[in-house]
């Protein structure tokens, strides 16, 4: 269990790392959008390659954002429902989850994705657009983005494992406000092994 652990924290530094970085592609992206804001009502002048750019700014933010998401307890849930559950039960629910929904879902989606994005790398794929820009890093985004969701969820799935057989408090992977009332103030996002 100890090498799993080691596994997981090193996943989870690689998404704690990779989502900081992310996060500064949201400053840059509001940015780029409010200098061609400026820029095409102020000059009537445009183009195709910084709106494009745009959009490949949120696909960054988004696909490389997931990890980074899903380890700090930030994504959807249905809390209504599991928070009347035992702290047990719900981590049972995780793994299920992860189990039967997150991961062959991602799995199913980077074995498509990978050819596709291959083939616009191979074929040097641009936009069709005036000025466009070339498509291929935007599709290598859905592959790196899949890559680090599976791997995040590998590493939740060590971490409620090692809860399940003692050896982990599940404050090391709840987000503080969704612990029942019974755990609430024993929690940190830290992962300690």
């Amino acid at each position: 269990m100890a090498a799993l652990m080691g596994f997981s924290r090193a996943i989870d530094a690689l998404s704690e790392a990779i989502g900081r970085w992310t996060s500064w592609l949201v400053l840059l992206a509001v940015l780029i959008c409010a200098g061609n804001a400026v820029i095409r009502y102020s000059l009537h002048s445009s183009s195709n390659a910084w709106l494009e750019l745009q959009w490949y700014l949120f696909a960054a933010i988004f696909l490389l954002g997931a990890g980074y998401t899903l380890k700090r307890d930030e994504h959807v849930r249905i809390d209504v429902v599991t928070g009347r559950f035992p702290e047990r039960a719900q981590v049972w629910i995780d793994v299920g989850g992860l189990c039967l929904f997150l991961l062959p879902i991602s799995v199913v989606i980077l074995w498509f994705a990978t050819p596709y994005a291959w083939d616009a790398f191979v074929s040097g794929e641009k936009s069709g657009n005036a000025g466009g820009l070339v498509r291929w890093p935007a599709k290598f985004l859905i592959v790196g983005g899949f890559v680090l969701l599976i791997l995040q969820a590998l590493s939740e799935l060590i971490k409620r494992i090692a809860y399940l057989r003692g050896h982990l408090p599940a404050s090391a992977f709840r987000r503080a406000g969704h612990e029942p009332a019974a755990d609430a103030g024993r929690g940190s996002n830290d992962l300690q092994p």
